[in-house]
């Protein structure tokens, strides 16, 4: 008998309503399991539900039916504070655009969410330094996120996102603002994290190459979700 899977996501929906007060059915029963460790890429035609997907594994957002289970955790029914407190020591979060602070250091970015998870300030300053290393610019500690490049603002995002340790990682379109060459290295990056550190690593990208990487490629469609085919995940 298999794993049941660390990330186990049974019949998923979620609905919105535009403008005009009208239900657009998002995802419409989305099945899957994830085991450690593994790599997964989730392509799709921009609006197809991508982001949606990833907000509601990471405890952003909630479904209209299904469930999500991490761990054994059934995270589709945890509010408020114990939300939170999953999110931050769980998952860390990759976003197209970085979301760091403009005011604060490289390296004070990074310590940010520590300090969030202990209520306190930490003497966390050489831990952050190590990930800085980590992703190659320990150099570039002391500048503030408007002085880096997009390839270091990203790498720096990511720095972050794994400043608690996080068992999972979720990239939303990671390499979307960078150029071919920049884009390639932060995704040699966050392969080389889910070796070294076992993070899980699910990718949402429209970057046929760069999901070609990943151990399992899916697209999702019409919201539902389908293996790749080895065509369309290497074209």
């Amino acid at each position: 008998m298999s794993e049941p899977g660390f990330i186990v996501i049974e019949d998923l929906h979620k609905h919105y309503l535009d403008g005009q007060g009208n239900e657009l059915h998002v995802l419409r029963g989305v099945n899957l399991a994830i085991q450690r460790k593994e790599t997964v890429s989730v392509m799709g035609a921009s609006g197809a539900g991508k982001s949606t997907l990833l907000h509601l594994i990471g405890a952003l957002d909630r479904a209209g039916r299904g469930s999500i289970t991490i761990g054994g955790l059934e995270v589709s029914s945890l509010n408020g504070d114990s939300c939170a407190q999953f999110r931050n020591e769980t998952i860390g979060f990759v976003f197209q655009f970085h979301h760091l602070l403009m005011d604060f250091s490289a390296l004070e970015n990074v310590m940010m969410p520590m300090w969030i998870k202990a209520k306190r300030t930490l003497p966390c300053q050489a831990q952050a330094m190590a990930l800085l290393e980590a992703v190659g610019i320990a150099e570039r500690a002391s500048h503030r996120p408007s002085q880096l490049s997009g390839g270091e603002q990203q790498r720096l995002a990511i720095a972050r996102a794994l400043a608690n340790q996080p068992q999972i990682l979720l990239a939303d379109e990671p390499t979307g603002n960078l150029d071919e060459s920049t884009g390639q290295r932060v995704s040699d990056l966050l392969l080389r994290l889910n070796r070294e550190l076992g993070l899980t690593l699910i990718l949402m990208t429209h970057n046929h190459q760069i999901a070609a990487q990943m151990t399992r490629q899916y697209v999702l469609e019409q919201g539902r979700l389908n293996s790749a085919k080895p065509d369309s995940a290497n074209a």
